[in-house]
């Protein structure tokens, strides 16, 4: 068909590559925060200062670079603290230029945008897939100096990118902002100032395999005891010998703790992070280690028992489950959710939300889930959709990013595949062809429950648009129509249609109106044998 974008095919997404849990430090003493604290500071400043390093370094970075910062850092703390450190700014770095590469992007589909729309007279109107002029001489004069604008922010970004300057900020950008927007924010200054320091402190180490309990550094045994070896300057800290200092609180890992223990017990490699929640005022462990790569299941593997098409919207899940031939099975399932508040409120809204979608594609019994791939870093900038404000911030608010890693990694556990689809037309052609037919009056079918069944559809490797096939030859159409692309103005396609105005069957004039009314039923079963025969008033016309 004319005018569609060629559709990339699906594909199963690979499994989780690594695995973190989390526990509270509880029953902690005076002493304990003390020297908590003390570490926390001490690293801290150290990655700052090795961070600052790494991004003045550029692309000049290399082995022997590295190696210089670990010796460096290696005098103040130890070899192991030196290694976590340097390979955590490299990390921070490569984000640091990942982002920037995102960004850059932004700037040039706003550019692209701005162009296409000042190229127009006023007042000329656009198309679906393309907006049309400004409004106004103002509107008009107002997004050229954006535009400028714009273009003077895309060259200084590249400028930076082929130096390789990046630019990070130790504890968050956004918790810096804060600090001139206290009110805003419900915090006071002292509140502030305990958060930043928080953020900016180093209480994390990598783990080794073949080491006692797979960490050197930050130690917990089978029984849950935290140990932590102190940099050389806070040695005289330690309450235990070998300069390392032992928590009064354990930890018991309630979810896999059995794996962490099974891994610990074979002295594998487990990392850990402590940090402090400052505004409920808790200290916490996180575990963390890496999975074998496992090959993702073959496409016919993940949709053989069938699939459940999920389709993402701003406030809930659309899904409906279809079987191994395509067709919708049941009735369709919401689960909704709420993604106003606080990050952890967004966040925990989220994994409720997946944990009853996965519940249920477990219960009925598919292999695979199918879900759209979606992706819009390009599509929430204010020059694509004007002033339509609040289409952004609902595309701004779903989480696609922590919605996909979520949904990645709980699936694995339930044993469920996730099929990635092109979401090209899905909600258009869900609607079109599957809304209708499937809607009765006990079903109330929505466009999302109709693209879920589309999402499905394709997950399956199935043509989202109901054709049939061509009919045998000497019957009609010389098996010439109904494909699988038909155009939207040709006829013989699915459903019912109107009657050509050269060829019409027997009974039906070109005008497409019946010659006479079809006889209705002649009797009414419940009447009484006295009662004469009466007509029907309702006529049944199909």
């Amino acid at each position: 068909m004319a005018g569609i974008r060629e559709l990339a095919g699906p594909f199963v997404v690979p499994g989780p590559s690594g695995v973190a849990v989390r526990d509270r430090l509880k029953h902690l003493t005076p002493e304990d925060e003390r020297v908590l604290r003390a570490v926390g500071e001490h690293q801290g400043a150290l990655a700052s200062r090795d961070l600052k390093i790494r991004c003045a370094q550029g692309l000049e970075h290399g082995a022997d670079s590295w190696a210089a910062r670990k010796r460096d850092l290696t005098k103040v703390s130890s070899s192991r603290i030196a290694g976590a450190i340097t390979k955590a700014s490299n990390d921070q770095w490569a984000l640091a230029r990942r982002s920037q590469a995102a960004h850059i992007r932004s700037l040039e589909a706003g550019i692209r945008t701005l162009k296409h729309r000042l190229s127009f007279p006023l007042g000329a109107k656009g198309t679906k897939r393309a907006a049309g002029g400004y409004r106004s001489k103002g509107e008009w004069f107002r997004k050229s100096r954006r535009m400028v604008d714009l273009e003077a922010q895309h060259a200084a970004a590249v400028k930076d990118w082929r130096a390789g300057r990046v630019r990070v900020v130790c504890g968050g950008r956004r918790l810096l902002n804060t600090r001139h927007h206290l009110a805003a924010a419900g915090l006071t200054e002292e509140r502030w100032r305990r958060r930043w320091e928080a953020e900016r402190w180093f209480l994390a180490a990598d783990g080794e395999s073949g080491k006692g309990f797979g960490n050197e550094t930050i130690r917990v045994t089978p029984t849950g005891q935290v140990s932590i070896k102190l940099p050389a300057p806070l040695a005289h800290l330690a309450n235990t010998p070998h300069g390392r200092y032992t928590l009064a609180s354990t930890v018991a890992f309630a979810h896999r703790g059995v794996e962490w223990a099974d891994r610990i017990q074979a002295h594998r490699a487990v990392a850990y992070r402590i940090h402090l929640d400052t505004v409920r005022g808790r200290w916490y462990l996180t575990a963390s280690w890496q999975r074998p790569l496992v090959q993702a299941i073959p496409w016919e593997t993940a949709r053989a028992a069938g699939v459940v098409g999920v389709d993402t919207n701003a406030d809930h899940f659309a899904a409906y489950r279809l079987d191994q031939y395509g067709n919708p099975v049941g009735e369709p399932h919401r689960f909704a959710y709420d993604l106003s508040g606080t990050a952890h409120h967004r966040d925990a809204q989220i994994r409720h939300a997946l944990t009853r979608l996965l519940h249920w594609a477990k219960q009925t019994g598919v292999s695979g889930i199918g879900i759209e791939d979606l992706d819009f870093s390009a599509e929430k900038t204010r020059e694509k959709h004007g002033r339509r404000k609040r289409f952004r911030q609902l595309i701004s608010g779903i989480p696609t990013g922590k919605l996909k890693a979520r949904l990645v990694s709980m699936a694995a556990e339930q044993g469920l595949a996730i099929i990635a689809v092109d979401p090209a037309y899905t909600s258009m052609w869900g609607g079109q062809h599957w809304q209708k037919p499937l809607t009765t009056p006990r079903r109330k079918m929505s466009r999302h429950d109709a693209a879920g069944i589309a999402i499905g559809r394709r997950a399956r490797g199935h043509p989202i648009r109901r054709r049939t096939a061509p009919p045998p030859h000497d019957r009609s159409d010389r098996v010439g129509h109904r494909t699988a692309q038909a155009a939207p103005g040709a006829r013989e396609r699915e459903g019912s249609r109107p009657p050509a105005t050269d060829h019409a069957p027997g009974g039906v004039p070109p005008s497409g109106t019946r010659k006479r009314q079809p006889s209705a039923s002649k009797t009414v079963r419940d009447a009484p044998r006295t009662h004469e025969w009466i007509q029907n008033p309702l006529l049944h016309t199909g």
